[in-house]
This record gives structure tokens, C-alpha cells and sequence, in this order.
């Protein structure tokens, strides 16, 4: 039977500081029990940049918010023509190393679970499985009508056939797949209704200003509850949709354990935040427990 890290830690007030030392973060998971919660950092070497970190996309970028998607068909118009274009770019990201370490880690019995709060499904494609995706997936459509859902290559066809000759050039791509576009750009871009009612399609994740499904976020808490410690990857943990899972492991007298480059909102929560970046820390760390990792 694996026992629990012995690791010695008490919340405070104030953050912990950066380290470099990755040994915490090896005795949690030679542990076992851990639960990872992944954020949008440890896509970014698959070419999917963040929102919050050096150079992320909320510096220059406001996302669309459900209110506005929900009240408006320019602005769907516009979401829809954007979230097309990056879609292409999107939909070809492959899974780097750190999403195959932690699939590794999954494989050698290391892990209670996956939480990731990207929409990307690269968890997946790296060989995770019964990822728990908080805030839904890009690969999936839904219609606001009548709740019918679609693969999102299909509708990406669908537009395709309908917007013969869109082929504009994006200033850059964001973490929901939006690609940043002017409205000259997006112009008259046509947008398909649901196959089946006619109604509105919007894809299958939680916008800003739209709330986590309760069913999903039971889930999650119970996955902390039965969880031995809790490791976080490539997240600042500023909303609280994540945030609360620290809150949950730490009041619970669980170790919390971060990796990731920039200050988080968790950090006074944590054990240690290991400052390295994600892909090679961790799989410096699959090295260091003697777990191998698929190329």
C-alpha cells in the first residue's frame, strides 16, 4: 500500500516562492493518488498560446462572453468567423511532452484522475483517459434549441461550403481557438444554423460570464475528495473555477503542488510551485521515478 507524502506544510498568507527543486513534486507522485489540474500552460508547446502569462492572450484579447454570443448575431457572426479560421490551426495541435508524461504517469498508476481546464482535448490525444474536462471541448457543438450536439469537424465543413474563398490572414490565435480578426475581415462570413432545428449552434464550452455544469463540478470535487494530493499544471488559477479545487485539497489538509513559470493565485495554498517549464520538468520528473514516456 502507497503511504501519503510526508510533505510538511501549512497555508499562508503569503505566497511560497518559485523553486527550482522538483523533489516535492517526485514524493507526492511517487505516492500515488495524485490529481492533476492542467491549465491552459501546458498547451502552449503545442503551439496553443495562454491566456494570463508572458505575452497571454488577455493582454490584448477579450474573449467572448456567453451574454454577447447569446443576444447578438453579429456577434456570433463574428465568433463563429474567427473560431472557423482558428479551428484550422487548432484542430492540427498535437500533444507535447508534458501531456504525455502525465499520460505516462496516468499508465504507471501514479494518478486518482485528470481535471484540465482547456478545451483543446490533448489530454486525450496524448492517451489520457476519463479526462474531466471543466470547461468542455472544441471538438464538440451544441444547439441552444434544442440541445442536439455535433462533431465540430462536420459543422467546420458545413461553413467550409457556405464560405467559399474565406481565407483571411489572423493577427494571432488565442487559447479558445479564436483567431483574432478585424470586422472588414470577417465581412459577410455566413454562419449555419443547427441541422436538425434550425436553432442556434454554439460549441460545447463554457464561455466567460457562462457557469461550469454542477453535475461536472460534483464530479470534480469528488475526485479531490478521494485524491491524495493535488498537482497543478500551467495554470494561474485565477478564476475560480479552478481556484476552488486548491481551496477544497488545501482545507482538507492535502498537499497542493504547482508547476508553473508565473506567480498563480494558489500559490499560498501550495507546498512548492516549481517555476521549470512544464514539458521538460515533467519529463525530467517521469525520469527521475523511472517512468517512461512515449516519444
Amino acid at each position: 500500500m502507497r503511504m501519503r507524502p510526508t510533505l510538511s506544510w501549512t497555508p499562508t498568507e503569503d505566497p511560497q516562492p518559485g523553486s527550482t527543486d522538483p523533489e516535492p513534486v517526485a514524493e507526492a507522485l511517487s505516492a500515488g493518488g495524485v490529481l492533476v489540474l492542467s491549465g491552459a500552460g501546458i498547451s502552449t508547446e503545442s503551439g496553443i498560446p495562454d491566456y494570463r502569462g508572458e505575452g497571454g492572450s488577455l493582454r490584448r484579447h477579450t474573449p467572448m462572453t456567453y451574454q454577447e454570443f447569446t443576444a447578438s448575431a453579429r456577434a456570433r457572426r463574428r465568433y463563429w468567423a474567427r473560431s472557423h479560421l482558428g479551428w484550422r490551426t487548432f484542430g492540427r495541435a498535437r500533444p507535447n511532452a508534458g501531456h504525455r508524461a502525465v499520460t505516462a504517469f496516468g499508465r504507471h498508476g501514479l494518478l486518482s484522475g485528470v481535471i484540465t481546464q482547456n478545451v483543446d482535448g490533448l489530454h486525450q490525444a496524448a492517451g489520457s483517459e476519463d479526462v474531466v474536462e471543466l470547461h468542455g471541448s472544441l471538438d464538440r457543438v451544441v444547439c441552444l434549441s434544442c440541445g442536439a450536439s455535433g462533431s465540430r469537424r462536420d459543422l467546420a465543413r458545413r461553413l467550409e461550403e457556405v464560405n467559399a474563398g474565406f481565407e483571411p490572414v489572423a493577427a494571432r490565435l488565442n487559447p479558445d481557438g479564436d483567431a483574432d480578426l478585424t470586422d472588414e475581415q470577417v465581412g459577410d462570413f455566413r454562419v449555419v444554423p443547427c441541422a436538425q432545428c434550425g436553432g442556434v449552434l454554439k460549441p460545447d464550452v463554457v464561455f466567460f460570464g457562462e457557469t461550469v455544469p454542477p453535475r461536472r463540478v460534483e464530479r470534480c470535487r469528488e475526485l479531490v475528495d478521494g485524491a491524495t494530493s493535488l498537482l497543478v499544471l500551467g495554470s494561474s488559477l485565477t478564476v475560480m473555477s479552478g481556484l476552488r479545487f486548491v481551496r477544497q485539497a488545501a482545507q482538507a489538509g492535502k498537499p497542493v503542488l504547482i508547476v508553473n513559470r508565473d506567480p498563480t493565485r494558489g500559490d499560498r495554498h501550495a507546498v512548492t510551485r516549481l517555476t521549470l517549464p512544464l514539458g521538460t520538468a515533467l519529463t525530467d520528473l517521469a525520469a527521475r521515478l523511472d517512468v517512461p514516456v512515449d516519444a
